[in-house]
C-alpha cells in the first residue's frame, strides 16, 4: 500500500551480462529499499535473447511492485565501442519497459549518481555501495555491486526530485543530520 507523499523508484544499472535493479521507498522520513537484485544473463546466448530477457524481467519487476518512476544510469563512451553499444541497447530495452508502464524515467550520468549518493563523482562501486548500505540501513556487502548501482540511481532520482520535506544540499549534510541513518 503506498501512502501519501511516499514514492517508488525503480532503479537500474543496465548491462547486458548483468543488470542490477533496485526498488527504493522514499517518503518524508527517508528512503527505504523495497527488493533489489540482478538479472543474470547467460553470455553464450545470443544478444536478442538476453535483450527480451532484460525487457521481460523489468516488466515483471514493474508489474510486482508498481513503482511509478525509473531512474537509469545515462550511456557513457568507454574504450571499447561495442561494449558501448551492448550497454546502450540494455539501456533501450530497460527504459521500453518502464515507458510501456507509464512510469516518469529519469537518467542521470554515472558521475551524477555517484556524486549524490557518496559526494565524489569519482567514487569507486565499492564507496557507492558502502554509501547505498547506510543510506538504507543495511548490512555492509549485503547487496551485490550491480544492485547497490541501481539503488544509488534511484536514491539519486528521489534526492534530485525532492522525496523529503527537510533538505539537504548534500548527503554529508543529511549524514549529519541524521546518524542515526548510518551504520558505522
Amino acid at each position: 500500500m503506498i501512502v501519501p507523499g511516499e514514492r517508488l523508484v525503480l532503479g537500474v544499472d543496465p548491462g547486458t551480462r548483468v543488470t542490477g535493479y533496485a526498488v527504493v521507498r522514499g517518503a518524508d522520513g527517508g528512503y527505504d529499499l523495497v527488493c533489489a537484485g540482478v538479472i543474470q544473463n547467460d553470455p553464450s546466448r545470443p544478444l536478442p535473447f538476453r535483450l527480451k530477457h532484460i525487457h521481460d524481467e523489468i516488466s515483471g519487476l514493474v508489474t510486482a511492485y508498481r513503482p511509478g518512476e525509473f531512474a537509469i544510469e545515462t550511456a557513457f563512451a568507454g574504450r571499447n565501442a561495442q561494449s558501448a553499444l551492448k550497454l546502450g541497447q540494455a539501456r533501450g530495452v530497460s527504459i521500453l519497459a518502464a515507458q510501456q508502464h507509464g512510469l516518469v524515467i529519469a537518467e542521470y550520468a554515472p558521475r551524477e549518481i555517484k556524486k549524490a549518493v557518496t559526494g565524489n563523482g569519482n567514487a569507486s562501486k565499492e564507496q557507492v555501495r558502502y554509501m547505498v548500505t547506510s543510506l538504507l540501513s543495511l548490512e555492509p556487502k549485503s547487496i551485490r555491486l550491480d544492485a547497490s548501482d541501481a539503488a544509488a540511481a534511484a536514491l539519486c532520482h528521489l534526492h534530485r526530485n525532492g522525496a523529503r520535506r527537510e533538505h539537504h544540499r548534500s548527503w554529508e549534510s543529511f549524514v549529519t543530520s541524521h546518524p542515526e541513518r548510518v551504520k558505522s
